[in-house]
């Protein structure tokens, strides 16, 4: 973190509507917001969906959640956990 002057890259008139609310004080100014959603950067995200409407139409073809677990190196119940998420 920097120390700059505000008078040498600010406004005139942001720096008077600032010093209504603070003066003589240190004042930090955050970063925006630049985070990228999760799994956006690798594609993980689109990995997981993918691989769960695959679960989704085998176990509607008639593949037991036992069979999908074993197949896909999921336990039973993280496969009940992704059946449920698409009835909803």
């Amino acid at each position: 973190m920097n120390y700059i002057n505000a008078t040498k890259v600010l406004p005139k008139e942001l720096i008077n509507e600032i010093q209504q609310y603070i003066t003589g004080d240190y004042l930090y100014i955050p970063v925006k917001n630049k985070r990228q959603p999760w799994g956006a950067k690798t594609g993980s995200k689109s990995l997981l969906m993918k691989r769960n409407q695959q679960i989704y139409t085998a176990f509607l073809a008639g593949t037991s959640i036992k069979k999908l677990a074993k197949q896909f190196f999921l336990s039973e119940s993280s496969i009940r956990k992704i059946l449920t998420s698409f009835e909803n």
